[in-house]
C-alpha cells in the first residue's frame, strides 16, 4: 500500500533516459535451423541485453565481421548503431533490454534485414514490417513471416561478410538510412525532450552545486510504472512493455 502524497505524473524518464522492456526469445526455427528473432539494426540507438535467465546467443554483423556472443544468466551484451543483431534461443532465454534514447525506438529507429528489393520500396517494407494489433494467432503468424523474411536477407549479408565482402552489409546500412531519413525531425524532437533534456538537467544541477545552492533537491520524488502490455510480439521475442516518460507509444513491433 502506497501512502503519502503522490507526484502529479511521471515527469522524469528512467536514469539516462533509457527505455526498458523484457524479452523471452522466440523458439521458432528459421531456415538455417536456428531458433530466434528477426535480425535488424538501429540507426542512432545503442541497445543492451541484460540476461536474466536461460541461455542463448546474439549474432552480430559489423565492420569487424560476424560474431556470436554467448548469453547466459548474469551476462550483458550491447551493440552500437549500425550493428545488425539477431537474438538466438538456446533454452528459456530471458532478457531485460535497455535501449538508449527512449522514444526513438518507438518512433521507428530499427530496420529489419529484409532482402534488397523490399528495402528499396518503402511501401513494401512497411507492409512487410507491420503486425496486426493484439497477441493472437494472426499476429503470431505475421511475426513469423516477418522474422523469416528478415532472416532471408540476413543470411545473405552474413555469408558475404564471412567471405570478406562487406559490400552487401554496407549497402544494407545505406538502404536503412534512406528508409528512415524522413523520420529524423521527429526523432530530433524526442531526443531534445528526453535524452538531451536529461543530460542538461544534470548540468544545471552541477552548476547549482558549484554555486552552493542545492535548492533543486526540494524536487526529490519517486516514480513507479507497471507493464503496459504483456507477451507482445517484438522483433526478437515475446515482449513485456512499459509506457515510460520520454516515449510516445509502446514498443509495438520492437
Amino acid at each position: 500500500m502506497v501512502s503519502g502524497p503522490q507526484p502529479p505524473g511521471l515527469a522524469h524518464p528512467l536514469p539516462g533516459a533509457v527505455g526498458l522492456s523484457h524479452l523471452s526469445a522466440y523458439d521458432w526455427e528459421a531456415a538455417d535451423g536456428v531458433c530466434g528473432g528477426s535480425p535488424h539494426l538501429h540507426l542512432v540507438c545503442t541497445e543492451a541485453y541484460v540476461v536474466t535467465g536461460g541461455r542463448g546467443a546474439v549474432q552480430t554483423l559489423s565492420p569487424h565481421g560476424y560474431r556470436e556472443i554467448p548469453l547466459r544468466a548474469g551476462s550483458i551484451a550491447w551493440f552500437t548503431p549500425g550493428t545488425v543483431h539477431r537474438m538466438v534461443q538456446g533454452g528459456d532465454l530471458r532478457i531485460t533490454v535497455l535501449m538508449q534514447n527512449s522514444g526513438l525506438p518507438e518512433a521507428g529507429d530499427a530496420v529489419l534485414t529484409f532482402p534488397p528489393e523490399v528495402l528499396a520500396d518503402p511501401g513494401r517494407y512497411a507492409d512487410a514490417a507491420a503486425l496486426p494489433p493484439g497477441t493472437g494467432p494472426e499476429t503470431e503468424a505475421a511475426a513469423r513471416r516477418r522474422r523469416d523474411l528478415a532472416v532471408d536477407g540476413y543470411l545473405g549479408l552474413r555469408e558475404a561478410l564471412v567471405a570478406g565482402d562487406a559490400g552487401p552489409y554496407r549497402e544494407f546500412q545505406w538502404a536503412a538510412a534512406r528508409l528512415v531519413r524522413h523520420k529524423v525531425p521527429t526523432w530530433r524532437a524526442l531526443w531534445r525532450a528526453g535524452a538531451l533534456a536529461t543530460a542538461e538537467r544534470t548540468g544545471a544541477q552541477l552548476d547549482a552545486l558549484a554555486d552552493g545552492d542545492p535548492a533543486y533537491l526540494d524536487e526529490a520524488t519517486a516514480h513507479e510504472a507497471a507493464p503496459s502490455r504483456l507477451g507482445g510480439f517484438g522483433m526478437c521475442g515475446r515482449r513485456d512493455e512499459y509506457d515510460l516518460p520520454g516515449t510516445t507509444a509502446p514498443h509495438r513491433g520492437r
